[in-house]
């Protein structure tokens, strides 16, 4: 677990701080994952007290025909030194893309709907080179709708939603991405974040990435994604990341990779309680051939249910392109705690841990581990080049050029293991569109079974009464 002074008022300082304690007597070894503070430096009212700038006040118009990127960009040069950019409640067209670059001690405050209207590729918003952002909806009801029905009915792609470069102590919260044309969030070398309180619902269709992050210190909390690719997947180079409390609600799942080039790094990366449901596998680690380490990892308790994987690290992944080098290596990499079923076992293992010939992967832990399939009466498990304990693992072996390679070898499981029949979640999607337009969903309340959010969401009767006074300004 771990902590954030990303919102400095009092009621909220005094439950981190006994979050905090908390966690410092129970659940300490979590703590490394991070390194110092996340999100904003500067509070949301001390933002506002420097100034609003309003987009109704720079040539807005809250009508879908209407295109709102001129006089968001206009709002963001008045703000960009300090203040808030304020998005009203209305629903407003976009068919210009935006970017905002630099800057400092700002917020972008969505509380209203943003359309898209346009059709170039890129980015409908891109935000890089910022220190000190928060990217919010204070009703928890702003949202961006892309519109990506109109081209997916036709087979086709187009821009993504929202880019963050090069972003420093930065925010995004309370607000819904919906049915981007292409990638949903994509976060890339950002820094000392902190994302929580999200939904993002796309269409049922590879290439609409829920949420793709690399950087450092990074916190993503209490996240809804739904879609056909992935849910949150770690990119390179990423390092101190803590990702928890996540629902993977008919997606991809979550994921590293795919791990391309000769320069991986990725370490110390801490997945927590993430409940996939539907999902093409609870995590899978891709790469083929490549160089680099991924190591110093964990990733404990997964709950899922109807996943075609469940637990997959493919060193030879057939959808990337081979690679230079003798493959990444895999080392000191934790999984426990996972429990729930997958779809057919036999068919795909619910362990199934492929690594290069070249570069056996070691001190790999599996514990915890009771995954049963829900068709035929029989599971298997499948490890190659792999060392350590638990599932189909080889025993032995702590790392360096003595390892040998050793061919596939399976495990059958020819019963359900204790504990294998995890809770399930009352807002499991049993269908998801693409060829109509997806409705722009309220941010949910629980995001995995029994566990409560770590903050409550922004809307209610006192960020009510505050967005109607900003409104009649």
């Amino acid at each position: 677990m771990s902590f954030s002074f990303s919102r400095w008022q009092p009621a909220l300082l005094f439950d981190t701080l006994a979050m905090l304690l908390v966690h410092l007597l129970f659940a300490g070894t979590a703590l490394a994952q991070l390194q110092g503070r996340v999100g904003p430096t500067t509070s949301t009212a001390a933002k506002r007290a420097v100034k609003v700038c309003s987009v109704l006040d720079h040539g807005a118009t809250a009508s879908q025909s209407s295109d709102i990127g001129p006089a968001l960009v206009a709002a963001f040069s008045a703000c960009k030194s300090g203040g808030i950019i304020y998005v009203p409640p209305g629903e407003y067209g976009m068919s210009t893309w935006v970017s905002l670059s630099g800057g400092s001690g700002w917020a972008l405050q969505l509380d209203g709907i943003i359309y898209r209207t346009g059709t170039a590729g890129g980015n409908m918003i891109y935000i890089e080179k910022a220190k000190d952002v928060e990217i919010f909806s204070s009703t928890s009801q702003g949202a961006i709708q892309g519109n990506g029905f109109e081209y997916h009915k036709d087979g086709k792609n187009g821009c993504r939603i929202l880019r963050l470069a090069h972003v420093d102590s930065f925010s995004i919260h309370d607000i819904a991405i919906v049915d981007s044309p292409l990638f949903h969030l994509f976060m890339d070398t950002v820094t000392n974040g902190e994302v929580y309180n999200l939904i993002i619902r796309g269409g049922n269709k590879g290439g609409l990435d829920g949420i793709d992050v690399s950087g450092a210190n990074m916190w993503l909390h209490d996240i809804e994604v739904s879609n056909r690719d992935e849910c949150v997947t770690i990119k390179n180079p990423s390092q101190y990341m803590l990702i928890e409390n996540i629902y993977c609600n008919w997606s991809g799942g979550c994921a590293m990779g795919s791990l391309g080039g000769t320069d991986i790094d990725i370490h110390n990366i801490h997945f927590d309680k993430v409940y996939s449901a539907n999902c093409n596998q609870m995590f899978m680690i891709k790469s083929n051939g490549g160089a680099g380490t991924v190591h110093d990892c964990s990733f404990t308790s997964f709950l899922g249910r109807h996943n075609a994987y469940t637990l997959d690290i493919d060193a030879n992944w057939s959808q990337l392109k081979k690679q230079s080098g003798d493959g990444v290596l895999f080392r000191d990499l934790n999984f426990t705690g996972w429990h729930g079923s997958c779809s057919d076992g036999n068919r795909r293992a619910p362990i199934n841990v492929m690594c290069p010939d070249a570069k056996p992967c070691y001190n790999i832990h599996l514990s915890d581990f009771a995954v049963w399939t829900e068709a035929g009466s029989r599971e298997v498990y499948k490890c190659s080049n792999a060392y350590g304990e638990g599932g189909c693992l080889k025993g032995g072996g702590s790392g360096g050029a003595s390892l040998a390679a050793y061919a596939v070898t399976t495990v059958t499981v020819a019963s359900a293991p204790s504990g294998w029949n995890a809770p399930t979640m009352a807002a499991d999607l049993t269908t998801l569109g693409l060829s109509s337009s997806i409705p722009i969903p309220a941010v949910p309340t629980s995001f995995f079974p029994g566990a409560t959010p770590y903050s409550k969401l922004a809307g209610g009767a006192a960020a009510s009464s505050a967005a109607a006074k900003d409104s009649g300004k």
